[in-house]
């Protein structure tokens, strides 16, 4: 399809089986093609409006509700661990250790914390060396202060086929626990600074 994310949907019992693909390989997680494919199946009458819809994945039954006029989708946490940035992840970003507020890693991505927001819009990865990190994406991330968000964030997955994603509900099961822990405040509202942008709230609830 050519697309950042497609989404497979398949009827079964309790709800639907789901899958995940890039133009170049199969992922574990994905939110906004979950979001994509919960929308069509309300839309279209498949499932009734007022039902939650259960999807069976590689990462578990993941459930999505309708919020009014938002779809809420409820996704496992999946914090990050410290440890050191390789030196060809900082090379591929063309940043430098000192400019590195926090790093590490969950089973999915590496996390970088930035000084500055305008650091994080800024950046112009070599996505050729990027794709060279063995992992599925890197997040990058910093707090905002402008009052309207309480972080922001970019999302780049070379290796899967992706330069820059748009908008990665899945980063959130990373950034939510980070944010939450450096700020001290949940619910949370992120904005992810693509050309295209878009805002995630995320609420911790449990894991």
């Amino acid at each position: 399809m050519n697309l950042a994310e497609t989404a497979f949907v398949h009827r079964t019992e309790g709800g639907f089986n789901l899958r995940w693909m890039t133009p170049t390989v199969e992922v574990d997680l994905c939110g906004h093609a979950t979001l994509a494919a919960a929308h069509i199946l309300w839309e279209r009458g498949h499932v009734a409006s007022a039902e939650s819809i259960s999807f069976f994945t590689r990462s578990g039954t993941l459930v999505a509700n309708r919020r009014e006029d938002m779809i809420e989708l409820d996704f496992p946490q999946k914090p990050a661990t410290a440890c050191p940035p390789p030196e060809l992840l900082l090379a591929a970003l063309e940043i430098r250790a000192e400019d590195v507020r926090f790093a590490g890693r969950n089973e999915f991505d590496w996390l970088v914390e930035l000084a500055d927001v305008q650091d994080v819009r800024a950046l112009n990865p070599d996505f050729r060396q990027l794709a060279q990190v063995d992992v599925r994406g890197v997040i990058v991330t910093a707090a905002d202060n402008s009052g309207k968000f309480d972080f922001i964030s970019r999302f780049f997955a070379p290796a899967a086929g992706i330069d820059e994603d748009p908008v990665t509900g899945s980063a959130h099961v990373c950034l939510g626990p980070y944010w939450q822990r450096r700020l001290g405040k949940n619910p949370l509202r992120g904005y992810q600074a693509s050309a295209r942008g878009g805002v995630v709230g995320v609420r911790l609830t449990g894991d």
